[in-house]
């Protein structure tokens, strides 16, 4: 996926609570034991345009920061936003990135939900516990399954009119890899593939609408 300009406030515009994301999502793992640490070497996975990195980089200046992201655009696009100075960027998926127990944290913001549930998500889950420490902890938001409720429709009416509201107008091209072809799955099914993937239960740590954000620590 190319990063078109304005790429972020399309997402804000799309996503209920995404400006607060990854203020959070950092908050949280400087808050956790390892990667609380000073120097803490910090995995962003699926950088996109440098949101998580931004914030990283203006709540802990002394983390060590990894980027990753299988997008050249991408890439391209944070490593503009941000220099080079003070992180590592990698294009690669975490599959291949080969970096067992190297990171004492790690994020992860929409990106799970664009992988299918036939052995990817697993395999994306599981590679991602293999690069963090024991304990390391992992900060993982993606759109959600809908539960099954008489008011689930009134959830999507409530979507659409949050994108009216804010104001939303993009390029079919570039909301299609945000609104099209993917892959949520509900709770229950998350807690299976995290455990599977050496992870404990998730924490919920955050909801809007349908997107839901956890915290997972890796199990020793």
């Amino acid at each position: 996926m190319s990063a078109p300009i304005g790429y972020d406030l399309i997402v804000q515009q799309l996503i209920p609570g995404y400006a607060s994301l990854a203020r959070l999502a950092v908050a949280l793992l400087a808050a956790s034991p390892l990667a609380g640490r000073q120097g803490a070497a910090v995995l962003v996975a699926g950088c996109g345009t440098g949101a998580e990195l931004v914030e990283a980089q203006a709540q802990r200046p002394d983390w060590r920061l990894t980027a990753i992201d299988p997008s050249a655009e991408m890439l391209a696009a944070a490593r503009q936003r941000l220099g080079a100075e003070g992180i590592s960027w990698r294009q690669s998926s975490v599959e291949d990135l080969q970096a067992d127990g190297c990171f004492a944290g790690a994020l992860s913001v929409l990106v799970l939900q664009s992988l299918p549930d036939d052995g990817a998500k697993l395999a994306f889950l599981a590679a991602l516990a293999r690069s963090l420490e024991p304990g390391g902890q992992l900060v993982l938001v993606d759109l959600m399954a809908p539960e099954r409720s008489a008011l689930q429709s009134q959830v999507g009416e409530a979507w659409l009119g949050f994108q009216r509201a804010s104001g939303l107008e993009a390029d079919p091209e570039v909301l299609e890899p945000l609104t099209q072809g993917l892959h949520p799955i509900g709770e229950a099914r998350l807690n299976s593939l995290v455990n599977a993937a050496g992870f404990s239960d998730p924490a919920k740590i955050f909801q809007a609408l349908g997107y839901e954000g956890f915290l997972l620590q890796r199990t020793p």
